[in-house]
């Protein structure tokens, strides 16, 4: 299958792409930073290419979309996290624009060139998660980062729900606590320990990247019903199981609300139904 990787250049994503790659499949890992994924490219066995793709832009998510023919697979990998209050390319709330809009964005322009399925990679922390309809970029709220990342993390597990519910086959996974540099642009003593920390995992109670990459690897294959979402076991570690998610991760007032905001906002929409898929 061809699979696409956001923030397949480190990480749990990097782990996605390179255990994906091995396994067979043609692997695309799109990202900001081209030489930091030609270097993960490089030790990676199999067919793997490298694109340019900047989530926190939209006009970088139309160009990318613009040049994908077809893909079986896509996996919404890239997220930020803990970041101050700073705004993307065209003025979102930068957790918010990233780890959602973004998404949602790419998701919509491909959506009828992906013949498989959608994988959201979402997070635990979700269920803290509050959707604020009057202000999802924070415009009038006092900003707090981790209400910002909460909010952008419910998102996912809401545009899983709603890509079901319209006819594509969409998961949420979650790859629990992993040792990953995601907090490399954080603000304070986390982003310091992510740009910095040693070699090994100091924080041994954390899961390896390839370990979180887990539940997204076997969303790829399942046969569950579309919507479906994969955690550990042990909420933060363990293998991946079948995950019955919050309530208001599946309120279907929020999830239509959320996605009409979200076309609004993005420009971008899809009303059809997925390609080999039915309503």
């Amino acid at each position: 299958m061809r699979i696409i990787v956001t923030g397949g250049n480190s990480g749990v994503g990097q782990a996605t792409a390179t255990a994906l790659a091995a396994a067979g499949h043609s692997v695309v890992i799109a990202c900001r930073t081209i030489p930091k994924a030609q270097r993960a490219a490089a030790e990676m066995s199999g067919d793997v290419t490298v694109c340019h793709l900047d989530l926190a832009d939209l006009s970088s998510v139309r160009r990318f979309a613009d040049s994908v023919d077809t893909v079986d697979v896509l996996i919404n990998n890239a997220g930020v996290l803990g970041l101050p209050l700073t705004r993307t390319a065209d003025g979102f709330e930068t957790h918010f624009g990233t780890n959602h809009l973004g998404h949602f964005a790419l998701t919509c322009l491909l959506a009828n060139r992906i013949t498989d399925r959608v994988i959201c990679v979402s997070s635990a922390m979700y269920v803290l998660g509050q959707l604020d309809l009057d202000d999802l970029n924070w415009r009038a709220r006092r900003y707090r980062k981790w209400s910002a990342y909460t909010q952008s993390k419910l998102a996912n597990m809401l545009f899983v729900a709603e890509l079901a519910r319209r006819g594509m086959r969409a998961y949420a996974s979650d790859p629990g606590a992993a040792d990953t540099d995601i907090t490399r642009d954080s603000s304070g003593a986390l982003g310091w320990f992510g740009r910095h920390k040693p070699k090994g995992r100091l924080l041994f109670y954390m899961q390896t990247p390839a370990a979180g990459a887990r539940a997204t690897i076997e969303a790829v294959h399942t046969d569950l019903p579309s919507g479906s979402y994969l955690a550990p076991r042990f909420n933060q570690w363990g293998a991946p199981k079948h995950v019955v998610p919050h309530y208001k991760a599946r309120d279907p007032y929020l999830a239509s609300r959320l996605w009409d905001m979200s076309a609004e906002l993005t420009g971008c929409d899809w009303f059809g139904t997925a390609k080999g898929l039915s309503a």
